[in-house]
């Protein structure tokens, strides 16, 4: 089948670039309408969806978005673009996207993109590409390119052989949804398992737990953007359920320069508003994550530091700072519709905390845990366990309990 490729790009500054993409795109045998995202004068190109249209579906006219404030006429052209993108993906034609930008318009189409689900392919060919962008990709599955030069005046020697590339792999991506000849690895419900470096032991017993139990995992890495991603694919019903033995997202919403704070807030809550089985674990709460050690803010450097690695400092949390993480995550689990249960390894939450670690500090842990009983609902069962997280045998308690809490299968 014929792919269809959305191409978006402000038009008035990268119709030469939205034109190769385009062309390049129709002889690799796909469609590729253009969208245009921009809020300059592009009269006279030829686009499918026009800025003018964009601003309309938004109450206004390019023109006011142009004189009001940038960052609202931006987000404007964005959720337009997504409505758009959204509609044509539940029609049944749209298999794929690809953007090309500066910032402005990077940032737009990432806007427009994070409108579509997870799974159709999503790809920006972008200058900042190059730079943190987590706020560009949040938790979504849109591909970043740099495109080394910049992209003006039209495709060249450098930029045309990346924009050449591009198009065949967003072409080559859209083609092979659904697809491929190796079978597949899981089949039947799915659960989220959530993990770090200092948790994974358990999680690789747990999965295996699971699947004995007749359950597929898809295990998320707790930085922030898997664990918003996890909570989407649980509105989405994608899982089913979710083995979260990783929480240390929460603590970013705490302190929010943890560097896996999420990129939305929110979790713990996905499975309880689906009314999902759950079941909690506080693995890796024992210390907020910064960068490098230089980058730790001051008021946290007279604690116990773990360098997890050069780019990632692991700084231990205090008694009051988990006395409010246990408050919230009663207050998330009590609003629950669905099983709930939290399991507290005593000795230890990650390989860091456990006994023998620099961040072993049971009396600031107790804090969590008191505070935690004294708000939760009888309705949410908690157990105490007097092992470590990642212990195999903790790990297959909170596996099996976890298969207890599902319906059946």
């Amino acid at each position: 089948m014929r792919p269809r490729i959305a191409v978006l790009a402000t038009v008035d500054t990268k119709a030469a670039e939205a034109s190769f993409l385009a062309a390049e795109i129709l002889a690799r045998g796909g469609a590729a309408p253009v969208i245009d995202i921009g809020l300059g004068q592009a009269a006279g190109e030829a686009v499918d969806v026009p800025a003018q249209t964009l601003a309309g579906r938004a109450g206004t006219t390019v023109a006011d978005l142009r004189a009001g404030p940038r960052h609202e006429a931006m987000a404007a052209m964005g959720e337009s673009a997504g409505q758009v993108l959204t509609e044509w993906f539940d029609a049944g034609r749209l298999d794929g996207v690809i953007a090309v930008g500066g910032n402005q318009g990077s940032a737009v189409a990432a806007i427009a993109m994070r409108h579509l689900p997870i799974g159709p392919p999503k790809l920006i060919v972008s200058t900042v590409a190059s730079g943190n962008v987590r706020q560009y990709v949040q938790d979504c599955d849109i591909t970043m390119q740099f495109s080394v030069g910049d992209l003006l005046g039209g495709p060249n020697r450098v930029t045309g052989m990346i924009l050449r590339r591009s198009a065949a792999a967003v072409v080559a991506m859209a083609g092979v949804a659904g697809g491929g000849t190796a079978a597949p690895t899981d089949t039947g419900p799915a659960v989220g398992v959530t993990a770090f470096g200092n948790t994974e032991p358990a999680v690789v017993t747990a999965i295996e737990k699971l699947r004995d139990g007749g359950l597929a995992s898809v295990p998320f890495h707790a930085s922030g953007a898997c664990g918003s991603a996890m909570e989407r694919l649980l509105d989405d019903g994608v899982l089913t359920g979710v083995l979260d033995l990783t929480i240390h997202e929460v603590l970013g919403e705490i302190e929010p320069a943890d560097i896996y704070a999420p990129v939305r807030p929110g979790r713990l809550t996905a499975a309880g508003r689906q009314g999902m089985p759950q079941v909690v674990v506080p693995g890796g709460c024992e210390y907020f994550c910064f960068g490098g050690p230089d980058s730790i803010p001051p008021a946290y450097r007279d604690r116990p530091v773990h360098v997890h690695n050069p780019y990632n400092t692991n700084v231990r949390t205090t008694a009051t700072e988990l006395t409010e993480l246990g408050r919230l995550v009663a207050d998330r689990l009590n609003a629950s519709r669905g099983p709930a249960a939290v399991l507290i390894p005593t000795q230890g939450w990650s390989g860091v905390g456990s006994p023998g670690g620099i961040l072993h500090d049971p009396d600031a842990n107790q804090a969590f845990v008191d505070a935690l009983e004294a708000g939760l609902n009888p309705t949410v069962r908690l157990e105490r366990h007097d092992t470590t997280i990642n212990d195999p045998a903790f790990a297959t308690a909170a596996a099996e309990t976890l298969l207890d809490l599902m319906p059946s299968r």
